[in-house]
């Protein structure tokens, strides 16, 4: 993947959401900071323009100024903190973004003489500048001019400076570009990662977040052994029997993933064991 810095838009007013603290508000469990910084966990540098607070991993923190100078201001912020070719560029509302979306967009700015940077684009044809990657030099020449223009950015809009660009379109999915500027666009949110289809994944994502753990696990193989446990021995059984698989993986050397799997397999085998020697007796 392109070696590229991010740069995340943190300090907005929140007005429609009474003021509130957006970045800090939670979908499934996770702050909606939290969740745009594991989406971009591939950049080199990640600069947050917005007050300091913890955070899932370790960033630079930045203001714009004047605080509170608007989109254009904190960019030019971030911008001065980087050091990358490429600057992917994100608000901090975006809890559906994910990698596959990064990686979209750094390929699509990198194809092509005097291409500045690609943005996404969703699917009403809208431009969403704070889903973009920029190069980092016209990204800079741009916010310049325009200081130099208006006599500073503060309260510029953002479609100053993507007038001036020459920018790829890149269309995003029904759920890239979704962000929470409204109490309904939160309870959407939450609504959305209890679906039968992802309520699962997100369980896990958040999970291994909380307790620290960077490991990915087949967890079609965990849910099998969890049915066989259940079935054929107890049903207490099934969860009592992941966690000693995954203390038995944490005890094995070797990689993490495979680790998980062997272990799996050997309890899996045990509880169909047990189940047919059931059947027989």
């Amino acid at each position: 993947m392109t070696a590229y810095d991010a740069i995340v838009l943190a300090g907005g007013a929140a007005k429609r959401l009474g003021g509130a603290d957006k970045p800090g508000l939670r979908v499934g469990g996770r702050a909606l900071l939290d969740r745009v910084l594991a989406a971009c966990a591939g950049a080199g540098t990640t600069v947050v323009v917005g007050d300091r607070r913890p955070t899932v991993r370790a960033v630079t923190w930045a203001r714009e100024v004047p605080r509170g100078g608007g989109p254009l201001a904190a960019l030019d912020a971030g911008a001065r903190l980087i050091s990358a070719e490429c600057v992917l560029v994100l608000s901090a509302d975006l809890p559906f973004l994910g990698a596959d979306t990064v990686r979209a967009l750094l390929a699509a700015s990198g194809r092509g003489e005097g291409v500045d940077g690609a943005l996404c684009s969703d699917e009403d044809g809208r431009d969403q500048p704070l889903v973009a990657v920029y190069r980092a030099e016209p990204l800079r020449r741009e916010l310049a001019l325009l200081a130099a223009e208006h006599d500073g950015l503060a309260g510029l809009p953002l479609r100053l400076l993507t007038r001036e660009l020459t920018l790829r379109r890149v269309p995003a999915g029904p759920l890239a570009s979704f962000d929470c500027d409204t109490w309904e666009d939160l309870a959407s949110a939450r609504a959305r990662i209890r679906e039968h289809g992802t309520v699962l994944d997100e369980w896990i994502t958040a999970v291994k977040e909380e307790l620290g753990i960077e490991l990915d696990v087949d967890t079609g193989l965990l849910l099998d052994l969890a049915r066989d446990a259940a079935h054929g021995v107890a049903r207490p059984a099934a969860p009592l029997t992941t966690f000693l698989v995954g203390y038995a993986a944490a005890k094995a050397s070797g990689d993490g993933p495979e680790a998980v799997a062997e272990a799996t397999r050997k309890a899996a085998a045990l509880a169909l064991r047990w189940a047919n020697e059931n059947e027989t007796s």
